[in-house]
This record gives structure tokens, sequence and C-alpha cells, in this order.
């Protein structure tokens, strides 16, 4: 793991957006009145003919995101996930998903960690929304180093793509090193009793849970899966195969998620315990970031205790 610097993913994600505008003049960025918290705002001061605000108009975002991905421009479209995932779903379906056209949707303040923000804008359920649209890619990037990495992947790709990205600054999990390819998971760690696989903010989680695990006698083999969709089937299998159990974890409800996707997976395949980490049935509500991911069990601990339910199943 690579030295302790805290960057929010937001932050990587307006910074590599210049970068792009910067060896393409094809990129595009709208946004919808939220440009100095999304971090497109970065952009708009680069490249302001290039920069759209459509103002507080999510559905309206959408739509002229597709008009100009028609004309063959690369288009980032930006707002809160709450917004861009709830509000304009309709829009983000029928206007992008069913044409495949090249948007790329910058979804910013998504889970628990928008924290005092509250319920209202803390988004839990837009993995399960995104997922069921077809040929939609899903990128949930765990610091800042895979950020970057995913926003580069999603302007070469051909079609559209959500990228899901935090309020909260986390800790940074690789080195400049890293390399991303959609579609893949990396294995972080290596295990024989559990597998944990853990996207976004909860993969720093699940290598702390990993090693505190190691006072258990239980060894925890650690997959970072960036991409939720096109899901990495073969990591899944090999983890299911290699350790006979498996913990998800996501900033995200357990319904619909990584955790679901990972199940569906496993029980086509090698039928193996699944226990799932991630927000319950249940809204969320307002305080300081931190406090609210320990609440609602989106930490360290709560992963061990899982792996541990999980290894016992296997008896």
């Amino acid at each position: 793991m690579a030295e302790t610097v805290k960057c929010a993913t937001r932050d990587a994600y307006g910074k590599t957006l210049v970068e792009l505008g910067e060896q393409n003049d094809k990129i595009l960025v709208l946004d919808a009145d939220l440009a100095a918290a999304t971090k497109t705002g970065m952009f708009k001061k680069a490249f302001p003919e290039r920069f759209i605000d459509v103002g507080i108009a999510e559905g309206n975002l959408m739509g002229v995101a597709a008009g100009l991905a028609a004309t063959g421009h690369i288009v980032f479209a930006s707002s809160f996930a709450m917004f861009a995932a709830g509000r304009a779903f309709e829009q983000v379906r029928n206007s992008i998903g069913y044409p495949h056209l090249n948007v790329k949707i910058g979804a910013t303040h998504a889970g628990i960690s928008v924290g005092e923000d509250g319920a209202s804008h803390q988004c839990c359920e837009d993995i399960a929304l995104m997922r069921t649209i077809p040929g939609m890619v899903i990128l949930n990037p765990a610091d800042d180093i895979e950020a970057r990495a995913c926003v580069l992947a999603a302007a070469a790709h051909d079609g559209p793509v959500y990228m899901r990205f935090g309020r909260l600054a986390v800790p940074r999990v690789f080195d400049e090193s890293y390399q991303f390819e959609i579609g893949k998971g990396a294995v972080l760690t290596e295990g024989t009793d559990v597998t944990i696989i853990a996207t976004g903010l909860m993969v720093n989680e699940a290598l702390l849970a990993a090693e505190s695990l190691k006072a258990d006698g239980i060894s925890a083999r650690v997959v970072n899966m960036a991409t939720i969709k096109p899901i990495d089937r073969d990591i899944i299998v090999d983890s299911a195969q290699k350790t006979g159990a498996i913990v998800t974890a996501e900033e995200h409800s357990v319904l619909g998620g990584l955790g679901g996707a990972v199940a569906e997976v496993v029980c086509e395949t090698v039928p193996v315990p699944v226990l799932r980490v991630g927000v319950e049935d249940v809204f969320g509500k307002s305080g300081p970031a931190l406090e609210l991911l320990h609440i609602f069990g989106l930490d360290a601990a709560h992963i061990a205790e899982k792996a541990k339910q999980a290894v016992a199943l296997k008896k």
C-alpha cells in the first residue's frame, strides 16, 4: 500500500478533466449549477468555451449531453449522484443509454459520506439504478489515483459510463504504477480463508480489516472492484474457489449494488457463503461523515466481523 495521502476522488475528477481537455478538443464538460462542488469548475476555468452550465435542470443536463455526443463530442455531464442517477434517470436511460451515446456521467457526493447534507443527498441507490441500464459501464474508484485512471479510461471507452466520486478525502490505496482496466478487478492481498471484495472508499477499510483478522488466525484475500459493471466474473469465481467464502463491502445499499452483482455470479458458478457489508434497507441521516460511516457499519471492524461469520458458515 502507498504512503498515507488523503484526497477526495472528486478532486481527481476535476484535475483529470483539465488534463483531458488539454489533449483533446472534442472533450466537453456540462454541469448543473454545482461546478464548485463537483470540481468541474477546474475545467471551466481552463476551457470556458467548452463548458456549459445548464442550471438546476438535471434532466436537461442529460438531454443536452446526449445531443452534443451525437455530434461526435466526448461529453462529461456532472452533478451530485442523487440528481445524476435519481432525478435524471429517465433521460439517462432513454437519451443516453438507449442510443448508446458517448456520454460520461460524473456523479459526485455519492453515499453516506456526504455527511451533513443528510438523507436527501446521500445517494445509496445509484449503482443499483445504473446497473439496470443496458450497456452502461459503472466505475467506482477507491482513491484519487484510481479516480484519474477511471476518468481516462471512461474517455477512451466508446459508450456511456457512470463514474461515482466521493466528497470525503480518503486514504490513498495505490501508487503511480497502478494500472486500471475497465472490467478487471485487482487482488490487493492474498489469503486462503475468506475473500473481501470491496469498492470505493471501502477498499481501504477492507485492507485494514484483513490486517486485523490476522490476530484471529484468518487469512483474507482482498479484491478491489472498481468496475461494478461489467463485473469481473473471473476474479469472483477464482476467489470463491480459493477461499470458499466472500464478503462484499460498499458505500451503497446492500440491495442491487456490488453485493448483488457478486452474489449473482457466485450463485451461477461456485456457490459459497456471501455476506454483504453496506447500507441496510434504510435512509441515511445528517452528521459528520466519519461518524456516519461508523454508525452505518461501513468500516473495517464491521467488515472483519462479517468475515468471521462467513468463515464460520463454511464449517
